[in-house]
């Protein structure tokens, strides 16, 4: 299967935070949607190696702040490409919070929405959260970041690969994890971060 055929599937991007006992953190995400109306419900879909699902599971609250067009890579990597388990990823910023003193992003951000769950279901890989919004702020009038955007536009192109040198392996630049192979199966995803080949880049010989 062509795993590329997904990314037609329309997508926003947005940093994903909660707060439990005290334990601020975040990630990126790209699965949301609206699933009811009265009450207003979304459904958000977090992979479970992350510590953010580690961490709604206890809080049973969250915050989604929309990432816009004007989101830079540097955030994206912040909050996306670092465990929570390792850094503080809110040391030193003044963020705004919602009534459960969860933050969200008062930049490249074009709304926010605070969500309580009301259940969950573990897919394996991840996990669904069904949660009641319970507020909601338009931050900017700039336009959504979409999936599709964010592989064009924001996301760094690969490196070439280099025909004249030997390669050993690929490394994930999500999580670090390493494939070891000359050739990474075009179905890979990384056994840590469940990210595909598109975010793997190759190891060479004596690099």
């Amino acid at each position: 299967m062509d795993k590329k055929a997904l990314y037609q599937l329309s997508y926003g991007v947005f940093m994903l935070a909660t707060n439990a006992e005290g334990k601020k953190n975040g990630c990126i995400t790209n699965t949301c949607m609206q699933v009811a109306n009265s009450p207003t419900r979304v459904a958000i879909s977090v992979l479970n190696t992350n510590y953010t699902c580690d961490l709604i599971k206890k809080s049973g609250v969250f915050t989604l702040s929309m990432l816009d067009q004007t989101v830079t890579f540097e955030t994206i990597k912040h909050f996306g490409f670092q465990s929570g388990r390792d850094v503080d990823k809110f040391e030193g910023m003044k963020l705004p919070e919602d009534e459960n003193d969860v933050p969200y992003m008062g930049w490249q951000t074009c709304a926010m929405i605070s969500g309580k769950v009301v259940s969950s279901q573990d897919l394996g890989s991840h996990t669904l959260f069904i949660a009641e919004v319970i507020d909601g702020k338009v931050l900017s009038e700039n336009p959504p970041l979409t999936y599709a955007d964010y592989q064009s536009k924001v996301k760094p192109k690969p490196k070439q690969v280099q025909e004249d040198k030997k390669i050993v392996g690929w490394k994930c630049k999500i999580c670090q994890y390493v494939y070891e192979g000359s050739e990474l199966p075009a179905d890979f995803s990384c056994p840590l971060c469940g990210h595909g080949p598109e975010d793997f880049e190759p190891i060479y010989e004596n690099a």
